[in-house]
């Protein structure tokens, strides 16, 4: 995220930052962010960077970026939000989360309309194109079908 952060502020971009002071604590916080809030939690972390942000995009990582992924993408299938998701899959880093992602809409897990609300590309301009340009899909009216129950 330093790497990144780095990149935008050369840039010339502006880039908040949202931590846990548990983490500000240890010195883990870029220090020539634009802003930097530092909150109580990574529950709070995650609800402030939900509020803030445009869209999503999740790069190569680790557990946490996993989780922030379907914590965004979830929240956008239940209507807590209507921005674009995307993760940019450099050198296919994604390719087995996303077959993992389409065996569950063959088998019922995911509704089709709900793997749309994921977009992905292998280089960023192709992803932030495809965040620029996206509509979310009507909600769905039913996720669980009778014989599921």
């Amino acid at each position: 995220m330093g790497a990144l952060a780095d990149g935008a502020l050369a840039a010339g971009g502006m880039v908040i930052g949202v931590i846990p002071e548990a983490l500000w604590g240890k010195e883990l916080a870029h220090p020539g962010l634009t802003d930097l809030r530092v909150v109580n939690s990574m529950h709070e972390r995650k609800a402030l960077m939900a509020e803030l942000a445009d869209a999503f995009i999740a790069m190569p990582g680790g557990f946490g970026t996993f989780e922030e992924l379907f914590e965004m993408v979830t929240w956008a299938q239940l209507g807590l939000h209507r921005k674009a998701f995307g993760v940019l899959n450099v050198a296919g880093f994604f390719d087995g989360l996303l077959a993992l992602i389409d065996d569950a809409v063959r088998e019922g897990f995911v509704p089709q309309e709900h793997r749309r609300l994921l977009l992905e590309a292998e280089n960023p301009r192709a992803l932030l194109d495809a965040v620029l340009t996206y509509e979310a899909p009507a909600p769905v009216a039913k996720w669980i079908r009778q014989e599921q129950t």
